[in-house]
């Protein structure tokens, strides 16, 4: 493990620098290596863990700070902080390479470019990961930075402004033309129909922060043959590093590892629902899992039942229930979780 400071854009006129773990695996001389840049979320940091976490699976990973901080608190000459004050405070067009999401982007895409300037790495197996706000941050990094082979967007999304934890609070406590322009330059709906390498989004069906619905239509902005879903009931949400589907998803792209099981758009047949699954590893589990409730999505209930799997083909019976919202879940034998689109029927 290495500390790092790298220069920032500038903030307020003065020069600012970051602060980064950089994680290598041991007796990696005479390798090109793939590599992962990671994002963290709010109240987030610097993780050692994260960045030792991929460098022990044969990585060098990059886990940068975006709050201005360095390992003992914050730097005299850091950027803006991670607060939802200084996330959506109310500023002009002239202001915006002055706001968080800039810098953070901006600091983001510069870890990158240093990395890929180490002669130990492979410049054509990088791949970038984020949590919540670095989930955020990996949407719009994705479709900016053409670089990256891959990318896994953890909770984070777009369409802040239509639904998220911040629509009745920090957005609407700004002006009207404020928040109308922080939507328009830093949402990601705005980029992701940009992005072109392969992506996994992985949230949770009653995320707090980043409903389904919102999740749901970023998604569907990126081109289908590159993104991939795993939709989980009960997902907890925190800076967690540990999913096997991100691991799995990466080295699938930059290592040429078995990929994840593949499922094809949700068919209705009359109270049935349908999906076709491509898969090199056994399945062991196939879930229909839907809600009733109306309401909040971070409020509804979700329940699963068992679907029937033969040949590669899985289906289920609806319940009776209406408004309904179901899709199809599939565990491998890896324990790998992916999950169809949903559907919403009235």
């Amino acid at each position: 493990m290495q500390e790092i400071y790298y220069e920032g854009p500038a903030f307020q006129g003065n020069p600012t620098r970051v602060f980064a773990y950089i994680g290598r695996p041991a007796h990696s001389e005479n390798k090109k290596l793939s590599r992962m840049v990671l994002v963290h979320g709010g109240g987030g940091k610097a993780f050692q863990n994260w960045a030792e976490h991929w460098a022990q699976r044969g990585y060098v990973a990059l886990a940068m700070d975006l709050a201005g901080n360095g390992p003992n608190g914050r730097l005299p000459e850091g950027g803006p902080d991670q607060t939802d004050p200084t996330k959506f405070r109310n500023f002009i067009e002239t202001e915006a390479q002055e706001m968080w999401s800039y810098h953070a982007v901006a600091n983001v895409i510069l870890g990158h470019s240093l990395l890929r300037s180490f002669p130990e790495v492979d410049p054509d197996r990088i791949g970038l990961t984020g949590i919540s706000w670095g989930g955020y941050l990996t949407c719009l990094v994705a479709a900016l930075d053409s670089r990256f082979k891959v990318a896994v967007p953890v909770y984070g999304c777009g369409y802040l402004g239509d639904n998220s934890v911040w629509k009745n609070s920090s957005l609407a406590a700004m002006t009207h033309e404020s928040r109308e322009r922080w939507l328009r330059l830093f949402d990601p709906s705005h980029y992701l129909a940009e992005v072109r390498c392969p992506i996994l989004f992985l949230n949770g069906t009653s995320d707090f922060a980043y409903p389904l619905d919102s999740c749901q239509k970023s998604y569907r902005l990126v081109p289908k043959s590159l993104r991939h879903l795993s939709i989980v009931t009960n997902l907890p949400h925190g800076h967690i590093w540990t999913f096997n589907e991100v691991d799995a998803f990466v080295d699938q792209v930059l290592q040429q590892s078995p990929p994840l099981p593949t499922p094809s758009a949700l068919v209705l047949e009359g109270s049935t629902v349908r999906v076709q699954i491509v898969s090199e590893k056994s399945l062991k589990q196939a879930s229909l899992c839907y809600t009733a409730d109306t309401g909040p999505w971070n409020q509804r209930r979700w329940s699963s039942e068992p679907a029937q799997l033969k040949e590669r083909s899985i289906t289920a019976q609806l319940p009776q229930s209406r408004p309904l919202t179901a899709y199809i879940a599939v565990v491998d034998e890896r324990g790998i979780r992916v999950s169809s689109d949903f559907i919403e029927l009235p």
